[in-house]
């Protein structure tokens, strides 16, 4: 019975001290700090990851931004002073429509400070190329106009294009009903849209 009592003793205290050591071993901080840390850090890292991501890509929009930002008047006007253009022989139009056009194309360029060269000019910076149609619909003429704009090795760098409704010259269609003022209507739109298109960066 003593040896009995003795070794069921000895049992429990052994008990005890493996539940003394397996407590240690979870309460103490050393081996729980790593695992709370590890939780802890993942989180941490994926919050700073997402809210710096937004704060890093930001300024990206704001340089595309900033790149598309207007030019200001004087970098438009530095644009137009070394442009030199040509216009090649428009085609499509009836010469009676083409020299009114021609003629609004000189007094527009020269408001918008953009020097007119030759045909056989070899500083040109940019030839125009534009080509014309009409299309009655009843009563009602419209003018179609396309223009290219090129470098002086052919390379096409802009397109300019739109519509106009000509005002009727009596009761005929096509050429013979566009008025003068319809072709010199597009000619200042075209100037208009060139020099806009230069201050934007056409130039190069």
């Amino acid at each position: 019975m003593r040896r009995s009592q003795v070794t069921t003793v000895s049992l429990l205290a052994a008990l005890a001290l493996t539940a003394c050591t397996n407590a240690k071993d979870v309460l103490d901080p050393s081996a729980v700090k790593p695992p709370a840390d590890s939780a802890q850090a993942l989180p941490a890292t994926q919050g700073t990851s997402a809210t710096t991501s937004p704060t890093t890509t930001a300024p990206a929009p704001a340089a595309t931004a900033a790149a598309s930002t207007p030019a200001t008047p004087a970098q438009t006007a530095a644009a137009i002073a070394k442009t030199r253009l040509q216009v090649a022989p428009i085609v499509g139009a009836s010469v009676e429509a083409a020299a009114p056009l021609t003629a609004e194309l000189q007094a527009r360029a020269r408001q918008r400070g953009v020097t007119l060269v030759g045909s056989t000019d070899q500083t040109a910076t940019h030839v125009l190329k534009g080509y014309f149609s009409t299309m009655s619909e009843g009563k009602d003429t419209t003018v179609i106009y396309v223009w290219d704009v090129y470098d002086p090795s052919g390379n096409r760098l802009h397109r300019i294009n739109g519509q106009q409704k000509a005002a009727s010259v009596g009761s005929t269609e096509g050429w013979p009903a566009v008025a003068p003022a319809t072709m010199q209507a597009i000619a200042d739109q075209t100037i208009d849209q060139f020099t806009a298109w230069l201050g934007s960066g056409g130039a190069g």
